[in-house]
């Protein structure tokens, strides 16, 4: 728990999960009409992960957080909380995270699901921050997982390409070191332009018919332009705010791990902040869009490539449906 002033919460654990099939862009070609060059031109995109069939979201998830666990050297009996953020649930209800927890064997904790899309693990991430704060938690479960294949309109080439499936997982706790781990988390959201990026159909506002099934309701739809203007606009200034909040500059930060979700858009985060594109670890190539899943896995990839070391500032960078967008930042311990 939190000690006061001398106490810091940090990442004491992490892991990540992609199902063993790849989709690449050759393979989307067979089925929608695009090409190779047509993605990767627009996005950075060149092949994602897909989970078979009867691989949900919650086993995804269970993975990542068996591989975050047995890197903090923590036993089920050992997690206090669990939250996990997703879009793309085993079901309505129960939430995914109840799924999980009996999948993990952990005892008869609190367990819930975050809805923010993209921005759904630094929600998360927030959320047990201030959970251990409270003195009544010691070690936080935080999981993202997505299955957006389940979503996705595969005769829409402006969505399908773009998405893939996978999980991450980190374990928050405490040690009693002032000024590592978590430093600070900015959260936002504009539900005014929630139109731009919807799931329209299988809700209590539209519930399923025959009519909502055949009008295709039930996948992901998007404005990709007006997503990609106000991500780019939100991202940068959340990240400048949550800096700023530091008596930080961009050129301070070591390590920028970015929602993975347009090349272009990593591009004009690099430009605009005056950081080399090389601080910014970039796996969209391999996995596409896997949304709350997005930073976990790039988070755990980045530090097992040692691209992250003790003493770098890291920032996390997220936008998504709702609209909604995040940033944290890390002093590495």
């Amino acid at each position: 728990m939190i000690n006061g002033k001398d106490s810091s919460i940090i990442i004491g654990g992490i892991g990540s999960y992609a199902p063993e099939k790849i989709l690449s862009n050759h393979d989307l070609a067979k089925i929608v009409d695009t090409s190779d060059e047509w993605i990767r031109t627009r996005t950075g995109i060149k092949e994602r992960r897909i989970a078979h069939n009867g691989e949900a979201c919650s086993d995804m998830g269970a993975r990542a957080a068996q591989a975050a666990m047995k890197h903090a050297g923590l036993e089920p009996e050992d997690i206090d909380l669990l939250i996990v953020a997703t879009m793309t649930p085993d079901m309505p209800f129960p939430s995914t995270a109840c799924i999980i927890q009996h999948k993990l064997g952990l005892r008869s904790i609190p367990c819930f699901d975050v809805g923010a899309a993209c921005s759904g693990f630094l929600y998360t991430l927030e959320i047990g921050c201030q959970m251990l704060k409270s003195g009544t938690y010691r070690n936080v479960l935080i999981v993202g997982s997505e299955k957006l294949s389940s979503i996705l309109d595969w005769q829409d080439r402006t969505t399908c390409v773009l998405f893939g499936d996978g999980a991450g997982a980190i374990i928050l706790n405490t040690v009693d070191e002032p000024g590592i781990g978590i430093l600070g988390t900015c959260l936002a959201a504009n539900g005014a332009e929630g139109q731009i990026l919807t799931m329209p159909g299988g809700g209590s506002n539209e519930p399923a018919t025959t009519e909502s099934v055949l009008m295709r309701r039930h996948y992901l739809k998007m404005m990709g332009k007006e997503v990609f203007k106000i991500a780019v606009k939100v991202m940068e200034q959340s990240a400048l705010d949550l800096l700023a909040s530091h008596n930080l500059k961009p050129h301070d930060v070591d390590c920028v791990i970015p929602h993975q979700a347009n090349m272009r858009i990593l591009e004009l985060m690099s430009s605009r902040m005056g950081l080399p594109l090389d601080k910014f670890p970039i796996n969209l190539d391999r996995f596409g869009n896997t949304s709350a899943a997005s930073i976990p896995l790039a988070l755990d990839e980045a530090y097992r490539d040692g691209k992250i070391k003790s003493g770098d500032y890291v920032l996390l960078i997220a936008f998504g449906a709702g609209l909604t967008w995040a940033s944290s930042l890390i002093k590495w311990h």
